[in-house]
């Protein structure tokens, strides 16, 4: 309750915002970011670091990405408190799709489809694809301040998306989702903790979140990257790439494994790609692998979630 007035002050500013044209919107939040930037030293220097690192760059490349990822994300805020302007008659005049054709066709196959993406321009406008029209469904992890996940999960519910909170069960959410042939999106580009797959990520060994793998075996959903990027003009566009489809080889681990390495590999590539769109300054690599592969070596039980999302 004490933080109830950061949501009325937020709210309240987003309102004066929405009354501006997007133009000033975008020229807004490009100056605010680098200014922002400055003040989180720490954020920019570990972004610094893990750009050198991934991108193989000198220190002055790395800055200039980092200067460019404020950017992105000044604007990406601003766009966030503007979010309530967006509507099924105006939303190809901020939000575009590239190659709908494939996200359809992974449609037609009536098992749901799983969407990978990342934290990427900016991520909270892939709600618009329920504003095209799309079922769409994500797990959200909830922000430390109540405030800020109370507007977030407003805006998303208006753009019609269904949100699911995580930490509950999480497979049987994916079953209601995908039963009824909904997308379901996974940012999987965060450190996957303990129970990850261990694999190089941008320079550096990882834990990879194997969610997503796992929901494509159990439910035979197809696979489906997405990531939003700003464009030349700062409007975003939201990449679709090839489907990718789960392959049985009947080893569950392995396999499970295997398309996880396969999906961080194109989020990886996507990365470098669009250097400037990323969030860098992120734990991706918190999980040493010495202890993943550790973990790994014990009996996991995913049986009893699996019988309930069957009857789900």
């Amino acid at each position: 309750m004490s933080k109830e007035w950061q949501y009325h002050a937020a709210r309240g500013f987003g309102k004066i915002l929405c009354h501006l044209p997007y133009p000033v919107i975008i020229s807004l939040g490009r100056k605010l970011g680098p200014f922002v930037g400055k003040l989180m030293k720490k954020q920019r220097e570990r972004g610094i670091f893990q750009i050198q690192r991934g991108m193989e760059c000198s220190r002055e490349e790395a800055e200039r990405i980092m200067t460019d990822v404020f950017r992105n994300l000044g604007q990406s805020l601003m766009e966030i408190l503007y979010t309530p302007n967006l509507n099924p008659e105006n939303i190809r005049d901020y939000v575009t799709l590239d190659h709908p054709e494939r996200l359809d066709e992974a449609m037609k196959e009536g098992k749901g489809v799983i969407v990978l993406t990342a934290h990427m321009g900016n991520w909270e406008w892939l709600g618009a694809l329920a504003i095209y029209g799309y079922p769409a469904t994500t797990i959200v992890k909830n922000q430390a301040n109540d405030a800020v996940t109370r507007l977030l999960n407003e805006n998303r519910e208006n753009m019609g998306l269904e949100v699911f909170a995580r930490g509950g069960n999480e497979m049987i959410i994916a079953a209601r989702a995908l039963k009824r042939k909904k997308l379901l999106g996974f940012l999987a580009d965060q450190d996957g903790g303990f129970h990850g797959v261990p694999q190089p990520f941008l320079g550096k060994m990882s834990s990879t979140p194997k969610g997503p793998a796992m929901f494509a075996q159990k439910f035979h959903s197809p696979i489906v990257p997405i990531f939003p990027v700003h464009d030349e003009n700062h409007h975003t566009h939201l990449m679709i790439g090839e489907i990718m489809h789960f392959e049985d080889t009947g080893n569950k681990d392995e396999d499970i494994a295997c398309m996880t390495r396969k999906m961080a590999v194109v989020t990886e590539n996507f990365i470098k790609e669009h250097p400037t769109e990323w969030l860098w300054f992120q734990h991706r690599w918190s999980t040493e692998p010495e202890e993943i592969i550790a973990l790994q070596q014990k009996p996991e039980a995913h049986t009893d979630d699996s019988r309930k999302a069957e009857k789900e």
